[in-house]
């Protein structure tokens, strides 16, 4: 274990911090800390800004129901279809300038929703989601290498940066929509931000290089695994929650009565409730053995609230919303923190964040289409409620699995 980790901290291109000065060492760790947290909010307004505008796009656009359900799955769907490229890309150009290109992709795409034309809404939704797959894999191996002794608090303050983004995109995507005069607006503004962390971030990233002798690393193998393909299922069933509320929250909401500025605000309200449980979560379950209890008590509490949301009586939805926004941010903090606490080594932990990713996102996707279609062949959303009992109790028991103190065994 040591001389892996010795190998992997001389393959990444980084002189070892002891040969730096103290106070460079830590501007240097605050600059790459902030960075992180400006990507990592970019990688959710994507999806939120769309959740509450989507009757608006679908009736600008005449997307039927079962389209409607296409489009919010076609990111997610990408999330699992790019992530497998992350590792061997960073392995190349070095993270650094990968976190660049993704910083670049998700702003060209974000920008082409700005467009009132279906193809490049669609377009614009799967470059996004190509970029936001990469960023995904490549920040928790970035916390793994750059930060080993505050990996419970770095991935603490990603995640919640990442929460951060989903909420701010959920409760401003209706009012920018309408000082824009158009929902176009309120989808493209969104590229910004994007844009602009890409400026803050490429002189750093143009001064990293990737070592000459990574093209001669061991692939690092993990399908064989099945403490992996746990992490992986738990990532997925997890987060095929999260999109189920980032892409129909709100359209449900707004189906139960609400208004459209209060749906996003509770949508919005449960994102936040998320940002706080994500600082949290990571340090408590970090000093655990073993985290299966927190992982199957969280899914509990994300699934039974999602599904208040569709059969609980509206003067309950408000407490629902903030409740689902409690477990689902502890749900995703935790699957991030899993994939860190399973992995031996910063190599092994971009592959098990890539292949979690992969399968994960793959099956995520499902979700916010199963609700779509459910909606279009029902024309109302009380049989997504089974659906999400059906996810959350999958949800349960692989984070048990996952959960337990065993690194993964990758083979080389």
């Amino acid at each position: 274990m040591t001389t892996r980790n010795v190998t992997t901290e001389t393959n990444t291109g980084h002189t070892p911090n002891a040969s730096m000065p103290s106070a460079t060492v830590v501007k240097g760790g605050i600059f790459l800390g902030l960075c992180l947290l400006l990507i990592a909010f970019n990688l959710r307004p994507l999806f939120s800004s769309l959740s509450v505008l989507l009757p608006e796009v679908s009736q600008g656009l005449n997307l039927s129901g079962a389209m409607a359900g296409y489009l919010t799955t076609l990111p997610v769907l990408c999330l699992g279809l790019f992530a497998p490229f992350a590792p061997g890309l960073a392995d190349r150009f070095g993270v650094e300038r990968v976190l660049l290109f993704v910083l670049v992709l998700i702003g060209t795409g974000t920008a082409l929703r700005a467009f009132d034309f279906t193809t490049t809404l669609f377009l614009g939704s799967a470059m996004a989601g190509a970029g936001i797959a990469m960023g995904n894999v490549l920040l928790p191996s970035v916390v793994k290498r750059d930060f080993p002794n505050h990996v419970s608090i770095m991935t603490a303050l990603f995640t919640m940066a990442l929460c951060g983004g989903a909420a701010v995109g959920a409760a401003l995507g209706v009012p920018l929509a309408e000082w824009g005069g158009s929902w176009q607006f309120g989808l493209g503004i969104w590229a910004l931000p994007a844009f602009a962390v890409a400026l803050f971030w490429t002189p750093y990233s143009l001064k990293s290089k990737a070592p000459a002798s990574t093209r001669h690393l061991p692939r690092i193998r993990l399908l064989h695994d099945g403490l992996a393909w746990q992490v992986a299922c738990f990532m997925g069933l997890q987060s095929g929650l999260a999109y189920c509320v980032l892409g129909w929250m709100a359209p449900i909401l707004r189906w139960r009565g609400l208004d459209a500025f209060t749906a996003g605000f509770y949508v919005s309200a449960s994102v936040m409730a998320q940002v706080a449980t994500c600082l949290l979560v990571p340090p408590l379950a970090a000093r655990m053995r073993s985290q299966s209890l927190f992982n199957a008590g969280l899914a509990l509490l994300a699934a039974s609230s999602l599904v208040g949301q569709v059969l609980a009586p509206l003067g309950l939805l408000p407490v629902l919303a903030v409740l689902q926004g409690v477990g689902q941010g502890g749900l995703f903090a935790i699957a991030m923190t899993v994939i860190i606490l399973r992995s031996p080594d910063p190599r092994v932990a971009a592959r098990l964040s890539g292949m979690s990713q992969t399968i994960g996102y793959v099956l995520a996707a499902f979700g916010p289409m199963l609700v779509g279609s459910l909606y279009a062949s029902t024309g109302g959303h009380q049989a997504s409620a089974w659906l999400f009992v059906g996810i959350g109790l999958a949800a349960m028991a692989s984070g048990w699995g996952a959960g337990r103190p065993l690194y993964v065994k990758p083979r080389e």
